[in-house]
């Protein structure tokens, strides 16, 4: 009497190989490669560059008094009226951190009525 041969109980490591080598093969077709840049050519770096606010913001301290390009200004509608017609539509603010919110909706508030269109309030993300 013969002995039946033993199953191997080996794991499929070929069938897995397959899966996955399908998987690469369709990411590969399917993913989209991006073409390179110019050989020439050479990024500019930010790293040192130092984050200022802009020029024709208006900037309102901690205790609530407003000022722009160094010198104080009484209210919001005597900015708007110092500005350039063209800089009237785009108002930006620039708070402190510690400036109480409700200080600095009543500055929004009075610039669109005095006839801004829209207010940005400018962070500190927003300069870096």
């Amino acid at each position: 009497m013969r002995r039946k041969a033993a199953k191997s109980n080996r794991e499929p490591t070929i069938a897995l190989i397959n899966i996955v080598f399908l998987m690469l093969i369709f990411f590969l077709v399917a993913g989209t490669i991006a073409p390179p840049l110019d050989r020439d050519l050479s990024l500019v770096n930010t790293a040192k560059v130092e984050g200022t606010p802009p020029a024709d913001a208006l900037v309102v301290h901690r205790d609530g008094r407003m000022s722009h390009q160094g010198r104080d200004i009484g209210s919001a509608a005597a900015f708007l009226s110092r500005l350039p017609e063209e800089a009237r539509g785009r108002v930006r603010i620039v708070p402190d951190r510690d400036l109480p919110a409700h200080i600095l909706v009543a500055i929004g508030r009075e610039l669109r009525r005095s006839g801004a269109e829209s207010v940005f309030i400018v962070t500190e993300r927003g300069m870096q």
